[in-house]
């Protein structure tokens, strides 16, 4: 073993080491590296001249316009969890079902899948669940550990269900990681891999997954189970003023994506700006804010629909271009005065550190990475890993297999962000200097991801469920019941290995 591959070794060890230690996060990652480096110097194996190089990476991750979305996006979930969406959604569909079993635990599933498209966010998005859909659940007579189990595996559907910002990251690493590995490999002009490329590569498995879900609990529960329904009437006019403004925000942040409309930053705006409108139309009181705040979200949807119809092209003198002028106005008066209403009522502050918070934590792991890539490199790491993965039975798929193996076990370990900015620039470089897909090797690490949040003894999933869950759920009925769950997910990832055509069918149709 030769010097560098030793203080590699000892590189990673210390890594793990640090992260498990308990102190932050990109501490750890940034810090291990520089002090490898460091002793690296010092026994003449390892160039500091390599560290010249990070206040440049810094540059380009603080000036990055894709990952402007993330704080964005983090917003638009923190908005819409302090809007109490979710608890509507959930009276409304237990109105509908009259508190029957079966019918609540696919409402239940139903409105996850929604709410897990709008935040994103598996620690949230749990704890949420468990607070709202664990009583309902309970009072209908459904067995506790499916419960469990279901809001386990719902929390992290936001992991793969579009606009997610799990997919954000994803697309920002391996389109730059797909972009150095093939012109290494003598392709100077690959077409290039974005964020719009890996959400409509996401949608068909999104689904698949979430009709694996439907299809186990209609055949674990039977119709006559539990107490006899009692379903109410619920006016048309209820069902479409709770469902239907969350739905056309998914539709529209994801429509001016998939359309060529908006970028991922600009859409991610959108999304903000439409988030912020519907908490205020939530809060109380009405008057001409309320007014302005409608007069808006309708803007809003006027400029999408404009955009996704082709419309704006003649300037500003046609009709079109009128009314984008007129729904501007609207989209600015109505945010002023959204922003206004939930600034009073400490909804926005509070959202807004909350943004702050995680999106500092994403862009110090980032930058940190940025540190842990650079030495990685400068030890000749690359060159190693390469050479390693092309000695492996099986060609391209026998190195997938292991990446996939090895994310599996760090998502035990290490959050996502930390998996994405750590394994993909270290490991993704052979794999994606082949002829295999990259938006169809995102997806795959991106279901992958979410099967190891689930998976017990150390699943994340699991430890935000027991911090909130009552002490009649033990841990063992909560790892009874992710498992059914986790063996759906373990089926999906193989039907995807199986059918690629599921994460590349609709990019190619849409952007090919």
């Amino acid at each position: 073993m030769t010097g560098e591959e030793v203080f590699l070794l000892g590189m990673l060890l210390g890594l793990f080491a640090g992260i498990l230690s308990g102190i932050p996060a990109m501490l750890a990652i940034s810090g291990v590296p520089l002090i490898a480096a460091l002793a690296g110097s010092a026994f003449g194996v390892f160039d500091l001249h390599f560290l010249n190089f990070f206040p440049a990476r810094v540059w380009g991750v603080m000036t990055n316009r894709l990952l402007m979305a993330v704080p964005l996006f983090v917003l638009m979930g923190v908005l819409l969890e302090r809007a109490r969406l979710a608890e509507r959604m959930l009276a409304v569909l237990g109105q509908m079902t009259g508190g029957a079993p079966r019918g609540m635990a696919l409402s239940v599933l139903a409105f996850s899948t929604l709410i897990a498209a709008s935040t994103g966010i598996i620690g949230a998005t749990v704890v949420m669940l468990v607070l709202i859909s664990l009583p309902a659940m309970r009072n209908a007579g459904i067995d506790k550990r499916l419960a469990a189990g279901l809001i386990c595996a719902s929390g992290t559907l936001g992991q793969v269900i579009p606009p997610s910002i799990l997919l954000v990251l994803l697309g920002d690493q391996i389109g730059n990681v797909y972009l150095e590995a093939q012109q290494a490999a003598g392709n100077f002009a690959p077409d290039p891999v974005s964020v719009g490329d890996l959400f409509a590569g996401a949608m068909l498995p999104g689904l698949m997954l979430v009709g694996l879900y439907a299809v186990y609990i209609a055949l674990r529960m039977r119709p006559g189970d539990g107490p006899a329904p009692a379903r109410q009437r619920v006016p048309l006019q209820k069902v479409l003023f709770t469902f239907l403004p969350p739905i056309l925000l998914i539709l529209a942040v994801l429509g001016s994506i998939l359309a060529g409309v908006a970028t991922t930053t600009e859409a991610a705006g959108l999304g903000a700006i439409g988030a912020l409108l519907l908490a205020a139309h939530q809060a109380e009181g009405r008057g001409t804010g309320r007014v302005l705040i409608v007069a808006a979200a309708l803007g809003a949807l006027v400029l999408v629909a404009i955009g996704l119809a082709g419309l704006g092209r003649g300037g500003i003198a046609g009709p079109s271009g009128v009314a984008a002028l007129v729904a501007g106005v609207a989209i600015g008066a109505g945010t002023l005065a959204a922003g206004w209403r939930l600034w009073r009522g400490g909804v926005l502050y509070g959202a807004m550190v909350e943004t702050v918070r995680i999106s500092g934590m994403v862009f110090g792991i980032v930058v940190a990475a940025s540190m842990l890539s650079l030495v990685f490199r400068g030890f000749g790491g690359d060159h190693l890993v390469g050479t390693w993965m092309q000695t492996l039975p099986g060609g391209g798929m026998g190195a997938i297999a292991v990446v996939m193996a090895l994310i599996f076990v760090l998502g035990f370990i290490l959050e996502a962000v930390e998996i994405i900015y750590i394994v993909i620039p270290l490991l993704g470089p052979p794999i994606l200097g082949t002829e295999i897909s990259p938006v169809w090797f995102g997806i795959l690490i991106a279901m992958n991801l979410q099967t190891s949040f689930l998976t017990p003894p150390f699943g994340f999933a699991l430890f935000y469920f027991r911090s909130v869950a009552p002490a009649d759920i033990s841990t063992v009925d909560t790892y009874r019941g992710v498992v059914p769950f986790v063996l759906l997910q373990i089926l999906a990832l193989g039907i995807l290995v199986a059918v690629p055509e599921l994460a590349t069918w609709l990019p190619d149709r849409i952007f090919r």
